[in-house]
């Protein structure tokens, strides 16, 4: 990452060009900075060098003009409040739910507990809401396509939910597991109205707007406040699948990410949960997402 940066141009005293240049290495300076811009920015970056123009008394005999580099630094911010800015990318703090649009690009209500089937849909995140599951890949792409946002890479995932540390596993830290924590472990919902018998379940049944309703079972974003990443982010790990941005495989296969209220533990452990059994159109109670993004740099003045 780079900080844009502004030009300036003043006139100093000769005698502080020698001064100028010590501390500026002959033009050129770089340094770190922590950001934190209300929407989440949480990372440093190096900075561009920017002409500004010294030289002896103004008017004065002998006057020369030296270039030496003095940093004005900007910061880059996220397209949309809710977004944490993580090292070059952007990614939402809550699973996202979604708003309808109608032909004019107006925003209607949509039920968190409905597929979006035959909809044009775009994607929202805010703490305290029911996130949307029964929505696919392609669906969930187009969601964030429409917020101005993109799915996540697997990459990005990963990071935002263990943070800094690869050695951790949960977004809690460390390695070892601990229940109830994040909304995972409750198994499926799906005997609750169609039986034991696995074989007799059909793909209407996992899409069943009832299962995610079921009391102790879905959670309203953010509500597991020991489920959340080092980045400030929430149920990474459980609550709904996250898909990720992964082209389908060989045999037509996506990926969704970190588990759900019922598991999140069979497939891989906490952040490092994926299921990769179908194809892009797939959706169910399960299947949830949250957007990322690039961030937006401030132009150079």
């Amino acid at each position: 990452m780079s900080y844009a940066g502004g030009v300036r141009s003043v006139l100093a005293p000769a005698a502080l060009v020698g001064l100028a240049l010590a501390l500026t290495g002959c033009g050129s300076s770089s340094q770190g900075e922590a950001a934190d811009d209300g929407g989440g920015a949480i990372d440093g970056s190096s900075q561009g060098d920017d002409a500004v123009t010294a030289g002896g008394d103004a008017g004065g005999p002998g006057a020369t003009a030296v270039s030496v580099s003095v940093p004005v630094v900007t910061r880059a911010s996220c397209p949309g409040a809710g977004m944490v800015l993580i090292g070059d990318y952007c990614i939402d703090r809550w699973e996202a739910t979604v708003v309808e649009l109608d032909a004019a690009g107006q925003e209607h209500p949509h039920s968190p507990y409905d597929t979006v089937d035959g909809l044009t849909v775009r994607a929202k995140t805010a703490p305290g809401v029911v996130p949307q599951g029964y929505i696919s890949q392609v669906q969930a792409t187009a969601a964030c396509a429409h917020a101005g946002k993109r799915l996540c890479s697997a990459a990005e995932f990963q990071l935002a939910c263990r943070g800094p540390d690869a050695s951790n596993w949960y977004p809690y830290g460390g390695e070892t597991h601990v229940a109830g924590d994040c909304n995972e472990g409750k198994g499926s919902m799906v005997p609750v109205y169609y039986g034991s018998d696995p074989s007799s379940w059909t793909y209407a049944d996992f899409n069943d707007p009832r299962l995610n309703q079921i009391d102790g079972g879905l959670a309203p974003t953010g509500a597991y406040k020991k489920c959340e990443s080092p980045f400030g982010l929430f149920d990474c790990v459980g609550n709904l699948h996250e898909w990720g941005s992964d082209p389908a495989d060989a045999n037509g296969h996506g990926r969704f990410r970190g588990g759900f209220y019922g598991d999140a533990e069979v497939n891989g452990h906490g952040c490092l949960y994926v299921t990769s059994a179908h194809e892009l159109t797939y959706h169910d109670y399960s299947t949830g997402f949250r957007c990322c993004a690039d961030p937006v740099w401030p132009k150079a003045r």
